[in-house]
């Protein structure tokens, strides 16, 4: 599975709304499987898309037809648009489906790792980050996935941003000392996204 992140400054709010539900002709889209987005909790001006796809030829294929026309409903109303591709690794709460209608909050965690690191990364989020994150309040599903460049992505879906604050302050330090995070991560940014129903397809 691909994991497309897009991340935007939004210029024209209302606008760039309305372009947004314009994407639900994804749902004819061959291989698609689900996309999902809203709006940054800490800068308000920033939105953030999610889609998934089932493998990296049936993106490439849309890219190269319908992409554009559906973009063009958004024209504009945007910039300092980042895109970044992810291939799905594994879940990081078991039976990760691209689905956002029960989720509130999508925790998004973007890092860049050390050359001679990205293995022991990877297997401290199976064995350390996971099992915390799997028995949070609130905490539905998520997804790992890897991009060239030694960067990686956690996407993790909430019930409310209350659930999920319960997670933070009582063991996020313990945890990264446990999973040797500072040896590992060269860089690391974040974001919590307030999810738009609307805009789920």
């Amino acid at each position: 599975m691909l994991v497309k992140w897009i991340r935007c400054t939004v210029v024209d709010r209302r606008g760039f709304e309305r372009g947004q539900r314009k994407w639900a002709g994804l749902l004819d889209e061959p291989g698609f499987r689900g996309q999902g987005g809203g709006w940054s909790r800490r800068q308000p001006d920033v939105a953030h898309v999610f889609a998934f796809w089932e493998n990296r030829v049936f993106y490439d294929s849309f890219m190269a037809r319908e992409h554009d026309r559906l973009a063009a409903g958004q024209s504009g109303m945007h910039k300092d648009m980042q895109v970044k591709l992810f291939e799905y690794r594994f879940d990081v709460k078991t039976g990760f489906e691209p689905h956002f209608t029960e989720a509130d909050v999508v925790r998004v965690a973007h890092s860049r790792v050390y050359e001679d690191r990205t293995d022991h990364f990877a297997l401290m989020q199976k064995r350390v980050w996971n099992p915390a994150m799997a028995g949070s309040p609130g905490m539905l599903r998520g997804v790992f996935g890897e991009a060239p460049g030694r960067e990686f992505l956690v996407l993790s879906m909430w019930q409310s941003s209350a659930e999920r604050g319960k997670y933070r302050p009582q063991s996020i330090a313990r945890l990264s000392a446990r999973a040797e995070t500072e040896s590992d991560v060269e860089e690391l940014t974040g974001d919590v996204v307030q999810l738009e129903p609307s805009w789920t397809v």
